[in-house]
């Protein structure tokens, strides 16, 4: 098995409230013993969307070994439990941008002869996407890789972004969304794109984006298996990784050797170092190799 996001509960924090349950139409939870208990690792997508309504704080998201995620069995157990079920479970598809899964949920239902509920609401008095996700609305998965998505409109004269989706933080990004699946990854430095003038044109174009920084961030322990996650689950194209001269930049590329040599599997990787005045200093392309 390998690493992934996946839901963990903390017992002492939960009281039993249930409220998390109805907002994970998936069936991972159940309540047990007055608690709330992840039951089946193979129903967990690891999104989150059970987070937003737990009053105690008690869910929160870890990477650890688990089955992978599975949207057709998932889809057959989520189908026994009726219309309202099944349209939560799309639109939570939906909402996250997840259409792989989302065709994968549609055409189970479309051979098991069940019927489709309308699951995008025609009506909607949230002024955003971001207001209509349950939890943080800095955590929603968003795939902003088509323009209904993204809802940009280019204005004359100016460039449009970029960035084909959300979040980027690699704490944040879910690891197995996918946006990540089979694309070049580029994992920048936080100032990075402040000082490169023309990061979004010649760097970020065409690819999915996380950023981090090794100096100030915590837990670097879940970049690495995040990075491993990347590579087993998401099965990435390439790794470009972008970093500032400084001294303490030099922990990115570290990371990231670290999480493919936990994967045992290889991706091209490239390194790119930028001058605090914003000059490329150093491009290094070559194959990476997984080292025990």
């Amino acid at each position: 098995m390998a690493k992934r996001a996946i839901i963990t509960i903390d017992g002492s924090k939960c009281d039993g409230c249930g409220l998390c349950i109805p907002n994970c139409p998936e069936g991972a939870i159940q309540l047990i013993d007055g608690k709330a208990r992840l039951v089946s690792d193979l129903f967990c997508d690891g999104l989150g969307a059970c987070i937003g309504h737990c009053p105690k704080g008690a869910i929160t998201i870890e990477q650890r070994e688990a089955e992978p995620y599975d949207e057709k069995k998932v889809m057959g157990n989520v189908a026994k439990h009726g219309k309202n079920v099944i349209k939560a479970h799309l639109k939570h598809l939906k909402d996250h941008g997840e259409e792989t899964y989302l065709k994968e949920a549609l055409n189970f239902l479309e051979e098991s002869g069940v019927d489709i509920p309308e699951y995008v609401e025609d009506e909607c008095q949230c002024s955003s996407d971001a207001e209509q996700f349950a939890g943080c609305p800095g955590s929603k998965v968003m795939d902003l890789r088509t323009s209904e998505a993204s809802g940009d409109i280019e204005e004359e004269g100016k460039r449009r972004s970029e960035l084909k989706q959300w979040p980027v933080q690699l704490h944040l990004a879910p690891p197995g969304a996918s946006f990540f699946k089979g694309q070049d990854v580029l994992i920048a430095a936080d100032c990075v794109a402040y000082t490169l003038a023309d990061f979004h044109k010649d760097y970020l174009k065409g690819k999915a984006l996380v950023i981090a920084c090794p100096k100030l961030d915590s837990e670097q322990e879940v970049y690495t298996q995040k990075i491993t996650a990347m590579i087993d689950e998401a099965e990435i194209n390439t790794l470009i990784v972008m970093m500032m001269e400084v001294p303490c930049c030099a922990g990115l590329p570290a990371i990231v050797k670290k999480g493919m040599a936990a994967s045992g599997k290889t991706v091209p990787v490239s390194e790119i170092t930028i001058s605090v005045r914003g000059r490329i200093l150093e491009t290094l392309e070559a194959p990476a190799t997984a080292v025990g």
